[in-house]
Formats: C-alpha cells, sequence, structure tokens
C-alpha cells in the first residue's frame, strides 16, 4: 500500500524523488510501529497514530521533522480512502507538534564573494563549478533545477532562462550579467572537455553540466563540490546549495525588492512561504535598534 501510494505522488503529483524518499522514510517507519503493535497499518486507529506521534517526539526529532512525517501519514489515509481501502481516514485532524519558524541561514555578500573565488577556473571543472554557483547565487534556483538546466533553457543575450520546477511549474527567471559571462565561459572552454568522454561513448548527455563521465552532475555531486569549497573559503560547515537559495532571497529583500517578486523567482506556490525571508529582515532591524537608539 506504500508503493502504490508512492506511485500515485509520483504519477499524479509529480513529487521530486528526493521529497519521494522522504515520504518513504515516514511512512517505512509508521510500519515499523504498525509492526510492533502486531497490526497492519491500514489497522491503526487515531489513538494509534497518536502513540506514534508521540514516540517520534520521545526519540529527539524536530518538530519539523515530525510535522512532515504527520503530513505524509495524513495523505496516505486519504489515499487509502480514495482507493477504497479504508472507509474513512483515522489521520483526518492528526497534529503535529507545533514547530516554530526558523530564520533561514544565508551568506553575507562579502562571504558569497569569498566563495565565488575558490574555484581554479584555469580548468574545465572549476569553471564548472564557477558558473553553477554563479548561476544558483543569480537566480535562486533549487539545487534540483539547476542540475536540469540544458543549453536550450538558457536565453543569455536576453539575461533569462526557463526552469521547470515543482509540480512540473514552468517559470522565467532572470540571470544577472556576470552569471551569464561565467555560463558563456563553462559552454565555451569547459563543457567541450568534459563532455568529450560520453562522445568518444556515443551517449552524448544533454545536461549543461556534466560531471568527469561526461554525464549530468547529480544533486549529490554538487553538493559535495559546494562544500568542499566552503571549507576552503572557512564559512561554516552547514554550507548548502538552499544556503545560497536563502542568500538570493535576503539579498534581493535587503536592497528593496518586492516579495512578490521575489516569490515568483524562487517558484513558491504561496506567498506566505516566501513571508519567511521578512524575518530576517525585522530581526536586523530590531539587532540596529538596539545597537544605536539611545534610549534602547
Amino acid at each position: 500500500m506504500i508503493d502504490a501510494y508512492l506511485d500515485h505522488l509520483r504519477v499524479e503529483r509529480r513529487l521530486a524523488e528526493h521529497t519521494l524518499e522522504s515520504y518513504a522514510r515516514d511512512l517505512r517507519g509508521l510500519a515499523e510501529f504498525a509492526a510492533g503493535e502486531e497490526r497492519a497499518i491500514e489497522q491503526l486507529d487515531r489513538q494509534g497514530l497518536e502513540a506514534y506521534v508521540r514516540q517520534m517526539m520521545a526519540t529527539g526529532l524536530s518538530p519539523r521533522s515530525v510535522a512532515r512525517s504527520v503530513a505524509a501519514i495524513r495523505g496516505f489515509y486519504r489515499f487509502l480512502v480514495l482507493d477504497r481501502r479504508l472507509d474513512h481516514s483515522p489521520a483526518d485532524d492528526l497534529m503535529p507538534p507545533r514547530a516554530w519558524p526558523a530564520l533561514p541561514k544565508h551568506l553575507s555578500m562579502d562571504d558569497v564573494d569569498l566563495l565565488l573565488s575558490q574555484p581554479d577556473v584555469a580548468s574545465p571543472f572549476g569553471l564548472r563549478d564557477r558558473a553553477m554557483i554563479e548561476l544558483l547565487y543569480a537566480t535562486g534556483m533549487r539545487v534540483s533545477e539547476l542540475i536540469e538546466v540544458r543549453a536550450a533553457d538558457l536565453h543569455l543575450d536576453q539575461e533569462y532562462l526557463t526552469c521547470v520546477g515543482k509540480g512540473n511549474k514552468e517559470r522565467i527567471i532572470p540571470i544577472g550579467e556576470q552569471a551569464a559571462d561565467w555560463v558563456r565561459r563553462y559552454q565555451r572552454d569547459g563543457r567541450p572537455v568534459l563532455g568529450a568522454r560520453a562522445r568518444q561513448l556515443r551517449r552524448a548527455d544533454p545536461h549543461l553540466f556534466l560531471n568527469a563521465r561526461g554525464s549530468g552532475l547529480s544533486r549529490v555531486g554538487f553538493w559535495q563540490v559546494l562544500t568542499a569549497y566552503g571549507r576552503k573559503a572557512g564559512l561554516r560547515a552547514s554550507l548548502s546549495p538552499h544556503v545560497l537559495r536563502h542568500s538570493f532571497a535576503t539579498h534581493l529583500l535587503e536592497r528593496g525588492a518586492d516579495l512578490r517578486a521575489i516569490q515568483m523567482m524562487l517558484g513558491h506556490a504561496d506567498l506566505s512561504t516566501t513571508q519567511i525571508y521578512t524575518h530576517v529582515i525585522e530581526a536586523r532591524l530590531r539587532s540596529v535598534y538596539e545597537r544605536f537608539h539611545p534610549r534602547a
């Protein structure tokens, strides 16, 4: 039943693979709990589900992780009802613990400049890495979107690209002049070298950013590249592609960009998701006020 639900999410909802992996982990945990209770997963009632939520909290999972698991459980039981395997869902009003909104981590503009200076652009790999980091910071794309970019998606003379995001929705994102220049340099001097091995094997890859085998670079591959440059630059250990996405949004907001425009560029379906960035500005204003106001 879990596999059927995941297939439904993959085909009907078109969820990304890493999202499906998270849902699969959450539901496997529920199945293990049900087995421990000597019950089938469809036999769990509301009381049993509440006991599972308490168990997750007792193991030290963060409120956000528990909330994600509860969302997966509610969706799973709704699916069982729609598929006529259950008459009603025991998880309809199952509530997660309250999760306080976390402020997104981001780099300062100086830190971004330091990070961008790390790749050795005399090598094809360094050119690729510089172009990827420039493009990620210039557009705020998700890493899953970045690695899927193809040459046909780029409109460098007009300084924009088209991107297919969550829910298979396409959006247009502006690209800064510097990012466009680095992508051109990579296309001219880096990608032909990286793609040579794939051409020898007659299996050319359409992705813009390639690995040493001439295939599209993976999420994990780029994550490792980025964190290595972060360590080299002396930045925080938790540097990730999402930190650059947050940095893009925060720096735009600090310079007066409209929140709804940022929402469109990030590909958020709901403005409330984008509004978390306003907390960054509010926290900074409070810090400045307390530091400089004579009666603070």
